[in-house]
């Protein structure tokens, strides 16, 4: 029988529960990352809320401020809470404070947010000085309907862009290891490149590492846990491919182009080869980007003003491609080709073979190897080739040792200058002028902690698990000097990846690969296995219908901007191929 006291508790339980979904929406809504508009016009206000609302109110918690003091109150409550901003969209004029110096706080604060500047009108000298006092990702101009064409898509970008490096609360995959030792170096790099978020744990310091080691006790590290909770020791490329379910068998046997190559001019290619309807193959051994994927910052791409990371653009590029229909396979390594004519055959390192109407070779170049004692033996540990952005966290208050002149040697002591107490660029020549451009140049002598010796090499590497010391030759001197080095990375020119072509391809003596007029440049003839009466096309290598695009090209200019139009180029070549022969 019911009581007074249960009938009364009944409507306060049924309150109680009715109240549940709400908290638990709220709760929702409190976790999502925020965009925070500010301006101090009230229709303005009003507007840009409302669209970013209808767009994007599903994935993000929009706030909005009438002034930078709101603004900042809202901020000082989001760090206090461990919320994320994704997003400023801030008016550049406003009563109390610019836009620009309103950003200037924010991103002291929450310097992975993306930045974005409303103004009333072009203001270029503005954006000029926002791009350059706090890194601006876009400024729009008011109004902006209809925002579907000129808001939504800046927009989205910047938010793809974000979310690609946002780090909630960490549940995903743990790397456990030496903090420099190859094989631990080797894991991260794979993860890295292949945009897989990954937290990682030295072994000699974790104390969640320790207890890792003690569940595998006889594993050898470094050991990768999953999220299944499933544990891999020492694993190589092929079993990390696996596990994440990265696709490595092609859909068919036969394709009307394979592009061999995930760099830039392979990205790009694969991107217009699918948009034109071709059925579209891209094999890569590594993971796409090639070089310029591990580029921290390029800052003379068209188009992007504020530069944009090799990261960036090639997960724009790969997403690209795949929406158009290309398949994307890695890490598969292609070992030989053959002709069949009118097919060609590719070989696959595990046996699987592919026939393909048409081929592009865009494999890139590797840095060249450092020719002195100890180099070999501290690769991976403490001697890296390339940016090794993966080693970043790793050289906090270090003296970072950059070894090249050229443009990659620069963006790689300007980004490992954020981290290290002192970066050295180590230089050849007896400046940098010969090989780097202007704006690194002038980047580079404005950075405090950054330094140039000329006429310097590394002629001896020493120390014990990893690097520790290293000799270098002062060419003007004529002195040898030995320093303290735990991490030095190498710029130092580069070799084609095109040793499975010998035999089928003309290459030169350095084993770029040779197309269009560079096969009839000395003696004016043909090659002899060349079967058609045409001279080659501009791409076009020794083997009719086999295209070269990028670095791998012999006399080929190694930017990425070039690289992205010889693929694109590559693909018209291709169709005119098809069509003519």
């Amino acid at each position: 029988m019911s009581t007074a006291h249960d009938s009364a508790a009944r409507p306060a339980v049924a309150a109680e529960a009715a109240g549940a979904p709400a908290r638990a929406r709220e709760e929702r809504e409190s976790r999502k990352p925020v965009i925070l508009a500010v301006d101090d016009d009230p229709q303005v206000l009003r507007a840009v809320r409302r669209d970013l609302r209808s767009a994007y109110g599903d994935r993000y918690r929009v706030l909005g401020a009438s002034s930078a003091a709101d603004a900042l109150k809202i901020l000082d409550s989001l760090d206090e809470r461990g919320h994320d901003p994704a997003l400023f969209l801030v008016d550049q004029r406003m009563p109390d404070v610019t836009g620009v110096e309103f950003l200037l706080e924010a991103v002291s604060r929450f310097p992975d947010a993306r930045r974005v500047l409303l103004t009333a009108y072009a203001e270029t000298d503005a954006a000029i000085t926002a791009i350059n006092r706090v890194r601006l990702d876009y400024y729009l101009l008011k109004p902006w309907d209809p925002p579907h064409e000129r808001l939504f898509p800046v927009l989205d970008d910047l938010l793809s862009d974000w979310l690609a490096t946002y780090r909630p609360a960490y549940d995903g995959i743990i790397v456990a290891g030496h903090l420099v030792a190859p094989g631990t170096h080797a894991v991260r790099d794979f993860f890295t490149r292949n945009g897989q978020p990954f937290r990682f744990l030295n072994v000699e310091r974790d104390p969640e590492a320790l207890t890792l080691l003690a569940a595998q006790p006889d594993a050898a590290l470094p050991l990768v846990r999953f999220p299944d909770g499933a544990v891999l020791s020492a694993p190589s490329d092929a079993e990390l491919a696996r596990k994440l379910g990265l696709s490595t068998t092609a859909s068919r046997p036969h394709y009307e182009c394979v592009i061999v190559g995930a760099g830039p001019a392979g990205l790009a290619a694969g991107v217009y080869s699918a948009s034109e309807g071709l059925s579209t193959l891209m094999l890569d051994s590594r993971a796409p980007g090639g070089q310029a994927g591990t580029s921290s910052l390029i800052e003379n791409y068209l188009g992007f003003p504020s530069g944009l990371s090799g990261g960036d653009l090639t997960r724009r590029a790969t997403i690209q491609a795949a929406r158009f229909g290309a398949e994307i396979l890695h890490p598969v390594e292609v070992v030989s080709l053959t002709r069949d004519d009118p097919a060609k055959i590719l070989t696959l390192a595990d046996g699987t073979e592919i026939s393909a109407e048409t081929v592009l070779l865009a494999t890139g170049v590797a840095y060249n190897r450092l020719d002195a004692p100890g180099a070999e033996r501290f690769e991976g540990a403490g001697l890296y080739y390339g940016a090794a952005t993966t080693e970043s966290s790793a050289c906090i208050s270090q003296h970072v040792f950059i070894v090249g002149g050229a443009n990659s040697a620069g963006q790689a002591a300007v980004h490992f200058a954020k981290y290290a107490a002192r970066v050295t660029i180590l230089v050849r020549a007896d400046s940098l002028a010969a090989s780097m451009s202007h704006y690194l140049i002038d980047e580079i002598e404005r950075t405090p902690n950054i330094e140039v010796r000329t006429r310097t090499t590394v002629v001896a590497l020493d120390g014990d698990e990893h690097l520790e010391r290293i000799t270098l030759h002062d060419a003007a001197a004529g002195t040898d000097t030995e320093v303290a080095c735990r991490f030095m990375f190498t710029f130092i020119g580069a070799r084609p990846h095109t040793d499975w072509l010998a035999g089928v391809v003309e290459r030169d003596e350095f084993g770029f690969v040779l197309t269009g007029s560079d096969l009839i440049a000395n003696g004016g003839e043909l090659p002899a296995e060349w079967s058609l009466e045409r001279a080659p096309y501009p791409l076009e290598t020794s083997v009719p219908g086999v295209f070269a695009a990028g670095d791998v090209r012999a006399h080929s200019v190694k930017r990425v901007a070039s690289g992205v139009g010889e693929g694109a180029m590559a693909v018209s070549l291709i169709h005119r191929y098809r069509s003519m022969g």
